[in-house]
């Protein structure tokens, strides 16, 4: 059983991890160089913990002792107990959810690691909103996608804002970055995946039509918000394949859009009789 550690100086350099959490550009470069990154919340912390990854401390007020008595109980590394007045001074911001942890990176598996034996992959490319990066992972863990493959230029998915609206999830879908663009993607399609690329174009086919869940191996491409996939993305995908819209709406957030393809990606996986190859590039 750990002591809790009562802190009252803001500066206090044991509270190191947690300080300026508010400072994005900070924090993005920070948190992996230090091979940290913060779960906030009792939910996150506790899929964090189960997801193996180590914790390096922990940051409580009062109020949240009692529910984080277990995780205390069990946990080698220091409790920090501190009034929400000196945890605002230190992140930045009011701490609504009252308990953070500084939890310890583990190294990214390979993308060739993920392809091996995945049948439903998930392609971002430059999805720098981390608002958004949360919402697709959630989403990829919720409607059964295997992977996710990030762009070199994609926001982190351990930062604070992607693992909080994720509720986690980014701890449940394994992921790796790949080592350039668009020629990561080579390796993607040489393992036998489809390379789809969702895009609002009018001249896409539907996902009905292309039916992905019917093929052996997917891998559904996105690109950022407002711009989507570039240009050299979309002529490196197999297929260009679209969302079908109604009452003059042109298209979805990529949260949203994402939730919709992987419903229909991963729902209803092929049997050894009835997969289809991959189109044509």
């Amino acid at each position: 059983m750990v002591d809790l550690i009562t802190v009252e100086d803001p500066d206090d350099p044991r509270l190191h991890d947690y300080t300026n959490l508010t400072d994005v550009e900070l924090r993005r470069t920070r948190e992996p160089a230090e091979g940290l990154f913060i779960a906030e919340g009792e939910k996150v912390i506790r899929r964090a913990r189960d997801a193996g990854y180590e914790m390096r401390s922990m940051l409580l007020s009062a109020k949240w002792v009692d529910v984080m008595r277990d995780v205390i109980d069990e946990l080698p590394a220091p409790v920090y107990a501190v009034s929400p007045e000196l945890a605002e001074q230190v992140t930045g911001y009011h701490v609504h959810r009252g308990a953070l942890a500084s939890m310890q990176r583990t190294p990214l598996p390979t993308a060739a690691e993920l392809l091996h034996t995945a049948r439903r992959v998930v392609i971002m490319e430059s999805v720098n909103d981390h608002t958004n990066i949360g919402a697709v992972f959630r989403s990829a863990a919720a409607l059964g996608m295997d992977a996710v493959l990030l762009s070199p230029d994609c926001a982190d998915p351990l930062y604070r804002r992607s693992v909080k609206v994720s509720m986690g999830a980014v701890f449940s879908v394994p992921y790796a970055r790949l080592d350039s663009w668009p020629r990561g993607l080579e390796p993607v399609r040489e393992a036998g995946f489809a390379l789809l690329a969702l895009t609002p174009d009018e001249k896409a086919r539907s996902l009905d039509e292309v039916a992905p869940h019917r093929m052996d191996r997917v891998a559904l491409m996105l690109g950022a918000e407002g711009a989507g996939l570039t240009t050299r993305a979309l002529a490196a995908a197999d297929e260009r394949v679209r969302i079908p819209m109604s009452h003059g709406v042109d298209s979805l957030n990529v949260g949203a859009a994402a939730a919709v393809a992987f419903y229909a990606t991963a729902t209803g996986r092929p049997t050894a009789q009835d997969a289809v190859s991959p189109p044509a590039p």
